[in-house]
Order: C-alpha cells, then structure tokens, then sequence
C-alpha cells in the first residue's frame, strides 16, 4: 500500500485486551467491549455521508435488530454469518450494476463495504444479550463476521472442465487519519471482479476474489493463510493487490519478511521479521512468479505498468540498510520488499511463501500488484473541505480497475503460452 507500508487490524490483540471479566450471575454476559480505533471513526461525517449515499446506512440498523432478537450464541451466529455474507454479496451486487444502486455514489466505490462491517463489529462489540456469551464466543463471532462479509468463505469456482481458475485479493482504505474520504482501488477491484468470467486465449477464466484487513494482528494472527491455503491448489493464477504509488502500476519481482512499523487502522505499529509458522524454515525473500515481463510490456491503459525490482537490504555481513535496484544479494536481510515494507509486501510475502510451501513454486503464476494511488480530482485535494467524491476520482478508480482485469487477462495468456 502507500508508501508502500501496510498493516493489519487488531482483531486479535485489541479483542483480547478489551475483554472484561464475566459477570457473576448465572445468566450474565460478559462486559460489552470499547469501539476500536478503527470503529470510533465511524460516527465522524464523511463515514456518514458515504453510507447514506450509497443506501448501506441501514445496514448496522437492521443487523442490530436482528442480533437483538435471537435468545442463543448458536441463534446469534447464525444471524452474523448471514448478514455478513448478505454485506458482501450486496456490495459485489452492487458494484457489478445489480439492483438498486441505494443512492448517488458511484457503485464502483468500495467505501460502503468497509463503513458498513465497521457498523456490524462495533455493534458485535458492544452486545450485551441476556444470555451469557463468553469472551471466546464473542471473539468468535467477530471472526465470522470478518470472514463472511469479506468474501473469504463465498469463493466458488465452477467444477466444468476448460474454465480456469484466478484468484485476487484486495484490501480495505487506510490512512484514514490522514483523508477520512479515503477509498482503496484494490478493494474496488475485488468487488468489481468476483465471480466474473474473463476471456482468454485459452478460453475462460473465472475469477474470484476477497478482502483482508489493514491491521498488523490479523495477519500476524493468519487470517491470510487460513483464507487462501484451500485454493492455491486448485487455481491457475493468483495476484495480491493493493494501492502504490501515485501514477503508476508495479509488478513487484520480489517480497521482503520485514515488517515496517507505519501504523495500520487501528494505529497500532509492528516492526519485526513477519511472524509466521515455522520461522525456521523462513526466507528472507520471495518472488513473484506471475510473467512480469508481458504484463508491463502489454498495453492494458493509460497508467504506465513497470516490473519493479527494487529492495532495501542489510547485506551479509553489513548492518545498515542499503537499495539495491536490481533485488537482494546473497544472504542479505529483508528491510524492505518491492512492495516496501507495510501491510502489501506482507501479504505478497505470506502467499508466496504459501505458495512455495505447498511445493507450488514452478506450478502457479502468482504475485503482487500495486495500482495507482487514487486520487481526487483537482480542487477537492483537501480532506478538510473536499467532497466525498468527484467526477475525476470516479474516473480514475473505474480505469484503474479496467486495467487490472487486462493485465490479469495477459497474465492468464502468457502463462498458457509458457
């Protein structure tokens, strides 16, 4: 993501530290939990303005009554686990031009998704049911909730042979802090793109996608590994994608296990080594293994498309970080993949080492794309007083998302030919 520094919620760690004791009745419930950060912002204007416009501010509203009615954890996961599908289907619904666009915004725009699931766990968050729920239930349900309504349990494909398989994941806004109005090209991608069929060379490709949170526990808790570790097997490309520079797409070439400490939405900041599993078979880097080289060749739009090489490293036997244009060296230190060191590079990293550890290296074309920074059109720059949206800001986020699906149209056809 920008900069190019992304992180990931604290579902994890800021649930637990939030948790208050259990009551002591026989039927008490435990202590409802504080907003978090991330959903403290919701009250704010702009968050406001983009539910109403676009017809998902009724969607908290209705989910909270639904919750209010059930009279059992089992009744209450039932009811997350279809409202947080029926969010995502409504906002992939509405994206792609299906029923009613619920008001004036732009139904390419992804700002209703994320505003309308912070609407839901922040109402999870603070449930207090008559019926006793435990802190584990409760932790339970919000991952639901995140999984539902991000599209990580509704990926399908189709089991007709000749119809290959594309993966694509995107993320939520961030550096809100910064522009509240803040909407992410990449998950604008994803809701555009799931379950839509792409022509190819070698006939059709069905795509499906997901989101993942801007938030350094969830990924460090393995949110990405536990969605995607059942289909790399089963698909025939894969792309991770994200927000990048300002005017420019890049094929990142290689992934660094570094993590940066620019704060994610919850402004919580991680700087370390990406945890994961069994961290000592752990690379310092790993590599795309999409056709970088026909991607940025091709003419898929008006943005320019480069194979980005560049990496910061300490090198073996050094201690300071050094760029080196051309990639890492022999034994060096990751401090920073092409994708920089933030939330983007860390999921390019974890699938491709997914990837690798599913014995997949030389099988799947997979990778990272960054897309354009979105940006608003002149004379709506200022968060302070801009609107919340404008003709150029619309133009730039349909584009960009037009030119992913082409370059993922030519990834398809050059793997094919290779």
């Amino acid at each position: 993501m920008n900069g190019i520094r992304v992180r990931t919620s604290v579902l994890g760690l800021a649930l637990l530290a939030g948790f208050s004791a259990p009551g002591t009745g026989p039927a008490a419930a435990v202590t409802a939990l504080s907003p978090t950060v991330e959903e403290q912002r919701l009250d704010k204007a702009v968050p406001q303005e983009i539910l109403q416009h676009s017809g998902f501010d009724t969607v908290a509203p209705e989910f909270t009554r639904a919750l209010e009615g059930t009279h059992s954890y089992a009744q209450a996961r039932r009811v997350v686990v279809r409202e947080g599908t029926a969010l995502w289907r409504r906002a992939v619904d509405r994206a792609q031009g299906r029923g009613p666009a619920g008001g004036d915004l732009s139904r390419d725009d992804d700002r209703p998704l994320y505003w309308a699931r912070l609407g839901m766990t922040r109402e999870v968050r603070g449930w207090e049911p008559e019926f006793r729920v435990s802190e584990r239930q409760r932790a339970a349900l919000l991952s639901e909730l995140e999984r539902t309504s991000r599209g990580q349990s509704g990926i399908r494909y189709p089991q007709e042979k000749g119809i290959k398989r594309i993966l694509v994941t995107g993320f939520d806004p961030f550096t809100l802090d910064r522009d509240i109005r803040i909407s992410n090209p990449s998950g604008a991608i994803a809701l555009a793109l799931d379950g839509t069929v792409i022509r190819t060379a070698d006939g059709p490709a069905r795509i499906e996608t997901a989101m993942f949170p801007v938030r350094w526990a969830d990924f460090a808790e393995g949110t990405v590994e536990r969605a995607l570790r059942p289909y790399l097997p089963k698909v025939d490309l894969f792309t991770t994608v994200s927000q990048g520079r300002v005017g420019r797409f890049d094929v990142e070439r290689t992934n660094g296990a570094w993590r940066g400490g620019f704060p994610d939405n919850d402004n919580v900041s991680r700087t370390e080594t990406v945890p994961v599993t069994d961290p000592a078979s752990q690379p310092q880097w790993t590599s795309t293994t999409l056709p970088y080289k026909e991607i940025a060749a091709a003419d898929t739009g008006r943005f320019p498309v480069y194979d980005h090489t560049e990496v910061t490293e300490i090198p073996a036997g050094g201690t300071d970080p050094v760029v080196r244009p051309d990639g890492p060296s022999a034994g060096s230190t990751a401090r920073a993949g092409g994708g920089g060191d933030y939330l983007s590079n860390e999921i390019a990293y974890r699938v491709t080492l997914l990837r690798d550890r599913l014995g997949l290296h030389d099988s799947l074309p997979g990778g990272h794309i960054h897309t354009p920074v979105l940006e608003f059109g002149p004379g709506n720059t200022d968060p302070a007083t801009g609107t919340i949206t404008d003709p150029e800001f619309v133009r730039n986020r349909v584009d960009i998302i037009a030119q992913v699906k082409a370059m993922v149209t030519v990834a398809v056809d050059a793997s094919v030919v290779r």
